[in-house]
């Protein structure tokens, strides 16, 4: 079964996505962003799949890209064009070369014109392609900088992303509308720049004649993604928490499971924000733990210290979540919720004050 995500980078408009195998727990990201590294990690973990590589569909000047990081944390391999004179690639893709994740695959197709390393990749059976900036939708990629060539990127586009199936779905590496994905069929009748009767001449007068200005990111970004999103020093790499082993989630929030919160050296703040009669009911309540209901934690903030890591808990770790973004918004920085609640905390045979046997 194929797994497909489409996630967004609302500081670069950019669309990043995953393609996984179910059965063989397997998984590709397509052009995914630094700063969102832990996002990805995240949702990868919760879908049960393992990344197996990163491609980029070519050299970005509005981001970092998030290659290397998530190379660094769980091993995956970086595939980009080879003729996008990148350092640090471990599969450097050629026209027509093919990238597996699982019983899956997509192709790469080379597609220059916005920059020369560009590449769209394709999937197996051509229902999806993924197209960069090479086709955004109803647009295209500029050409006046990172060896654009407007003559080159007409016929890549016509040539080689046009030529798919009519009902091949194409998704683009932004867009700045809120629209997420459109057809060969539709960028064949209704693209202003390749569709209709539109000829490369057309092409080539209305892109010498943009007159944009260069990416605000260019002059970081490039340099970065050179490097396939190196920093200078690993060191400026996101650091992790060092107060507890916590998991990072895809709704957003830190979690600590029930044996590393028992096993915790670092003192912290236990904060319930069940009702005072749940505190007090047949679940118990961990040892040491203050009881701050959900409905007045926003005013008693004030209670809590903010220079000590806090471990929110509630029933079942919903309310918790809430609760830990809340003081996450209020300035506390080292903040957690109790991956389960009380429920999975007493399932697991941990001590508890209080409660029924």
């Amino acid at each position: 079964m194929l797994v497909f995500r489409q996630l967004f980078d609302a500081t670069s408009s950019t669309y990043t996505y995953l393609l996984g195998d179910r059965d063989a727990g397997e998984a590709l990201l397509i052009d995914p962003v630094f700063e969102q590294a832990r996002r990805d990690g995240a949702l990868l973990r919760e879908l049960d799949l393992r990344l197996v590589a990163t491609l980029e569909t070519h050299v970005h000047a509005d981001h970092v890209t998030g290659a290397w990081l998530h190379r660094q944390r769980s091993g995956s391999r970086i595939a980009v064009a080879a003729a996008s004179g990148a350092q640090g690639i471990d599969l450097p893709l050629h026209d027509g070369d093919r990238v597996a994740f699982g019983r899956r695959h997509v192709q790469a197709r080379a597609t220059p014109g916005h920059t020369d390393g560009c590449m769209s990749f394709v999937l197996d059976d051509e229902t999806m392609a993924f197209t960069g900036d090479t086709l955004l939708i109803r647009g295209c990629g500029r050409t006046d900088f990172q060896q654009g060539d407007p003559a080159a990127l007409y016929r890549s586009v016509r040539g080689r992303i046009l030529s798919l199936p009519a009902t091949c779905l194409l998704y683009p590496a932004h867009d700045y509308s809120g629209r997420t994905v459109t057809t060969v069929d539709e960028e064949r009748r209704f693209n202003p720049r390749f569709g209709g009767d539109s000829s490369e001449t057309d092409f080539i007068g209305y892109m010498n004649n943009l007159g944009l200005p260069h990416p605000k990111q260019m002059d970081v970004a490039v340099p970065v993604n050179l490097r396939c999103g190196r920093p200078e020093s690993d060191a400026m790499a996101p650091a992790e928490p060092s107060w507890a082993p916590l998991t990072w989630t895809f709704a957003g929030l830190w979690e600590i499971q029930p044996e590393a919160l028992e096993d915790l050296r670092t003192p912290v703040q236990v904060v319930d924000v069940r009702t005072p009669e749940e505190y007090h009911g047949p679940l118990g309540h961990l040892r040491g733990a203050v009881l701050l209901p959900m409905d007045t934690l926003a005013s008693r903030v004030g209670e809590l210290d903010p220079a000590r890591p806090v471990v929110t808990v509630c029933r079942s770790g919903a309310r918790s979540a809430q609760a830990a973004t809340l003081l996450g918004k209020a300035g506390f920085a080292q903040v957690a919720n109790l991956a389960g609640g009380m429920l999975r905390w007493r399932a697991r045979g941990h001590a508890v004050e209080g409660g029924a046997l």
